[in-house]
């Protein structure tokens, strides 16, 4: 059983602050942050016969497997789709992690 999740949300852009605070008051120790835009039929916008996508933040957090529903939930609820965030999260098994505070690879599989 894996001991890590990768959580991913995608919120946009000015959001991942508000998410933040929501992941730490958790449990959540940190996370990174990327720009992104959206490339959904429904985000884009006409300005002067230009296309423009709206701009979006992908927020990863690495984390221990018992957080990472209570970190999800308060994600959702800071910044979730029915939020002027209108973020989606989800999360990913990690196997291994190396260059953390969380751990070096266990030698559990010895």
């Amino acid at each position: 059983m894996n001991k890590y999740e990768l959580i991913v949300t995608i919120v946009n852009k000015d959001y991942s602050t508000n998410l933040m605070e929501a992941a730490r008051e958790v449990g959540a120790k940190g996370g990174t942050i990327l720009n992104a835009r959206g490339a959904g039929g429904h985000e884009v916008e006409k300005l002067f016969g230009l296309t423009i996508q709206q701009e979006k933040e992908v927020v990863l957090i690495l984390t221990e497997v018992e957080y990472k529903n209570d970190i999800m939930k308060s994600i959702i609820t800071a910044t979730g789709l029915n939020t002027p965030g209108r973020g989606i999260c989800f999360s990913m098994p990690v196997e291994d992690v190396i260059g953390t505070s969380f751990s070096s690879l266990s030698s559990d599989e010895d």
